[in-house]
């Protein structure tokens, strides 16, 4: 087990490596001079697709199933990305007090949703995953065994701080499956 957690992280220390980012220059102090990572609406798929790679990377060395973008999903996180950003913190309640799960239902998503991410960062999404790889929590919703979508999106402030949102969706069919294999409720009539 500890020998896999090991596997994983050097998986998500590569991934980190191969950011697009460019280091840029280097200060008088010897570290990069921090740049911010500005992204433009034309790599929206380039950045998802990149994420989608990584983490089924991950996945794979875990030995779970890989996981399909899903645009609803996608719609759920664009949403909660957005919102994070007007409430200026990193949290898992909308300004309306929805949670992950209404937001996935809202935006039609038949599946189950098995977990969130979020992230406050000016990091690439590559170093925002290998962050969340580095924490139990979030990299058992990274790597949740049972899920088959993901959604990924994003808001950027103009001052360059991103507001990152990662959900994991169980397959819509195999839920209703199981939704339909449970026995119905009892029902106590009232005297």
């Amino acid at each position: 087990m500890l020998r896999r957690q090991f596997i994983l992280l050097g998986i998500a220390a590569s991934l980190t490596a191969c950011s697009t980012r460019s280091r840029g220059p280097i200060g008088a102090d010897g570290l990069p001079v921090q740049q911010v990572y500005r992204i433009n609406p034309s790599d929206t798929g380039d950045i998802q697709f990149r994420m989608l790679d990584s983490v089924n990377a991950l996945r794979q060395a875990a030995g779970v199933p890989a996981v399909a973008l899903d645009a609803r999903l996608n719609a759920a996180a664009t949403t909660h990305s957005r919102d994070m950003s007007v409430q200026n913190r990193p949290w898992l309640f909308g300004s309306d007090g929805s949670s992950p799960l209404d937001r996935a239902n809202r935006a039609g998503f038949q599946g189950v949703l098995l977990g969130e991410n979020i992230s406050e960062t000016y990091e690439t999404e590559l170093e925002t995953l290998a962050a969340w790889m580095s924490q139990e929590s979030t990299r058992t919703v990274v790597l949740n065994p049972e899920a088959r979508f993901m959604g990924f999106s994003w808001f950027q402030e103009s001052a360059g701080k991103i507001w990152w949102t990662m959900n994991m969706g169980s397959d819509p069919a195999i839920s209703q499956q199981n939704t339909a294999l449970q026995p119905a409720p009892a029902v106590v009539a009232a005297r």
